[in-house]
Formats: C-alpha cells, sequence, structure tokens
C-alpha cells in the first residue's frame, strides 16, 4: 500500500497523508465471519466509567480471524484481501477445499489466487502457517503463538515482522519487533512473511473529526488540570508540571513498568530496546 498527500483544498486536507487502498479487492465482508460489537464507552458493567477519552465512533462489526490455522494438510485458496475496520493490517479471505471460508491476516506479498497452507512438512513460502521447529533460521515470520494452540498473539499489527534467529532444544529463539530475543517453544506455528500495509506508519489524519470517528474523544493533558486531578497540575501561569508522571504518580516516559518477578521473564534472552 502505497500513501498519497491531498491538497490543501479544505483545513482538514491540509496535513492528512491517506492510504491508497491499491491492495483491497472486495468491498463488501464475508457475511458468514461477521459478529456484532457492542461499544462500552469506557463504561464498566455498573455504568461507572472506568476508561476516560473513550465514546462515539463509527459502527463496525467484528471479523473472525483464524489465529490458530489449525486446519493443516489442507489447501486454502486465497478469494480476496480485504479492509478490516478493527485492525491496522489487512485481511485475506481464504477458502479451503472442502469448502470452508476463514480469514487470516494477509501477510505482504499474498495476491489472489495463491494457495497457502498450514501444518507440518510443507514448503516455508509467504502465507504458509508452520511449526517453529520447522522453519528455517533467519526467515522473516510473523503471527507467532506464545502457547501452542492458542493462537497467535506476537507480530500481528500493519508493517510488522519478527525473525527465527536460532533453535535451543524445545525453544525457539525469535528477535519481535520491539527488539526483544525471546524463547518460544518449537510446537508454536508462525506464519512466513510480514504483515500486509506497511505504510500504515505514514498515514495522518488531518483533522480532530477523525479520531472521534474512530471512537476516540478528547483526552486532556495533566498539566492542564488541577492538582486535585493530576500530580501534574496546578501552579501559576503555564507551568510545566515538574517530572512525568501518570494520573496515579507513576513514573513516565522510561520508568519500567514490568513486574520484576513475572514468570515469563525467564523465557526473555535479550531486553527490547530503550527509545529514550
Amino acid at each position: 500500500m502505497a500513501v498519497r498527500k491531498l491538497k490543501p483544498v479544505t483545513p482538514g486536507q491540509r496535513h492528512k497523508v491517506a492510504g491508497t487502498f491499491d491492495d483491497i479487492t472486495a468491498t463488501a465482508p464475508e457475511k458468514s465471519l461477521l459478529a456484532p460489537i457492542k461499544k462500552s464507552g469506557g463504561r464498566n458493567n455498573a455504568g461507572k466509567m472506568t476508561m476516560r477519552y473513550m465514546g462515539g465512533g463509527h459502527k463496525r462489526r467484528y471479523r473472525i480471524i483464524d489465529f490458530r490455522r489449525d486446519k493443516d494438510g489442507m489447501e486454502a485458496m486465497v478469494k480476496s484481501i480485504e479492509y478490516d475496520p478493527n485492525r491496522s493490517a489487512r485481511i485475506a479471505l481464504v477458502s479451503y477445499q472442502d469448502g470452508e471460508k476463514r480469514y487470516i491476516l494477509a501477510p505482504n506479498g499474498l495476491k489472489v489466487g495463491q494457495k497457502v497452507m498450514s501444518g507440518k512438512g510443507i514448503a516455508p513460502e509467504i502465507g504458509n502457517a508452520l511449526y517453529l521447529s520447522d522453519i528455517p533460521l533467519g526467515t522473516v515470520i510473523h503471527n507467532i503463538e506464545m502457547k501452542p494452540g492458542k493462537g497467535a498473539a506476537m507480530a500481528r499489527s500493519a508493517g510488522t515482522y519478527a525473525q527465527l534467529t536460532s533453535r535451543d532444544g524445545k525453544y525457539a529463539i525469535v528477535k519481535l519487533p520491539s527488539g526483544e530475543s525471546r524463547m518460544v517453544l518449537v510446537t508454536c506455528k508462525a506464519t512466513i512473511g510480514s504483515v500486509s500495509n506497511s505504510d500504515h506508519g505514514l498515514v495522518r489524519s488531518g483533522k480532530a473529526g477523525r479520531s472521534r470517528w474512530l471512537g476516540r474523544r478528547p483526552r486532556v493533558r495533566g498539566v492542564a488540570m488541577n492538582p486535585v486531578d493530576h500530580p501534574m497540575g496546578g501552579g501559576e501561569g503555564r507551568a510545566s508540571g515538574g517530572h512525568p508522571r501518570s494520573r496515579k504518580g507513576l513514573p513516565a516516559k522510561g520508568y519500567i513498568t514490568r513486574a520484576k518477578n513475572k514468570p515469563s521473564n525467564k523465557l526473555i534472552v535479550e531486553k527490547r530496546k530503550n527509545k529514550r
């Protein structure tokens, strides 16, 4: 997917950078793979607001994605590449030989009419889902499981990918998009290739209204609040607010919040790179 810069005909288009949607081949989704989405507006079951700055947004229907890829040994043909309003990546509608249809995350380079498979003893080609024990070292992968059979949980957003670097016994070492190297059981599945829509990070909405369409309400800065509402609030004039902190007082911008005794810490070979 490419992006296009719009002419400044209106104030909303002056800074807008939009996607081209050239890769989309179907406009209507598969009805049998749709599910309703109920909006909470940030409220819990008692009606109390527990998450601020949520509400509104366009009505959506959820596309049921096959993150398990558990239909092993059967070929599936790609019928269409579609837009999914619930995620940044594109999705692909595939039809199996027995007539069943499923949605999968579309990797870069996947075309309509292409065949994809999953399971043991298949070729490590774009769109195929293999066990980490069968994938050649150095291969670019995405849609990675953390527990066998649970379904993919890592490297699923637009343009992301991981790399299988080595194997040691029952574990494979995968370098994740964050820069973290992590041990994953070789009995977990991953899909070959990188996730589609790699230009998603270049898109600029151009106006605040587009955030409202996505269900995001205006977010108030902490320094603009009163001291009773936020640790960075109050002060005479345009006070800077002191040390960056969350509303609950936790330091922001660099403070590590990961639990020191988290069980999965032993699976992390190399920590993710610090952005600062």
